[in-house]
């Protein structure tokens, strides 16, 4: 099977060894644009059997530490608009892991404490989610917590990634 494996930056990026699978890196970029374009040429290129997003997230309601395999997507800045065709929520299908958790994504880096929708808070996974859904390629992502939302900072973030590099691997290990 042929993975395409989305890391917004390259400090996220961990070896995934899943038996009999061709991974092919690709780094996005931080937010939904970057990840939406570069995931969308990534997958006209390599023409994979599916998409892997790995990365970090904050939450509002776990712990620093808890990864999360999730095929359920919220668009934090879509949800309030209220307009025909607007797509703020989706559910993806996945070939890998047991999803469990829901994302919510949008172009900031939140830091307060306003209360959100799901699991756990990045800025990529559901424009990879939206591209894959539009292209009928299974597709999973899977977030380890690196920040409380509204107790922690972007310094916290960047602070956590070696840990997070560490839990990710345990994490794709044991699978």
């Amino acid at each position: 099977m042929k993975i395409v494996v989305a890391f917004a930056v390259k400090e996220e990026v961990v070896d995934i060894p899943l038996k009999d699978a061709i991974i092919i890196p690709v780094i996005t970029g931080i937010g939904k644009a970057n990840a939406a374009f570069s995931l969308t040429r990534a997958v006209l290129l390599e023409k994979p059997d599916m998409v892997l997003n790995v990365g970090t997230a904050g939450t509002q309601k776990h712990s620093v530490g808890d990864v999360f395999a999730c095929s359920h997507f919220i668009d934090r800045d879509l949800s309030h608009l209220n307009l025909p065709g607007i797509t703020s929520e989706l559910y993806t299908k996945t070939l890998l892991f047991n999803p469990h958790g829901v994302i919510n994504t949008g172009d900031d880096f939140v830091t307060d404490s306003e209360i959100l929708q799901g699991d756990v808070i990045d800025m990529e996974a559901f424009a990879e989610a939206l591209v894959c859904k539009k292209m009928n390629l299974p597709f999973v992502s899977v977030k380890y917590v690196t920040d409380i939302v509204g107790k922690n900072s972007l310094k916290a973030w960047e602070d956590k990634l070696s840990d997070a590099r560490k839990g990710l691997q345990r994490f794709f290990e044991s699978c």
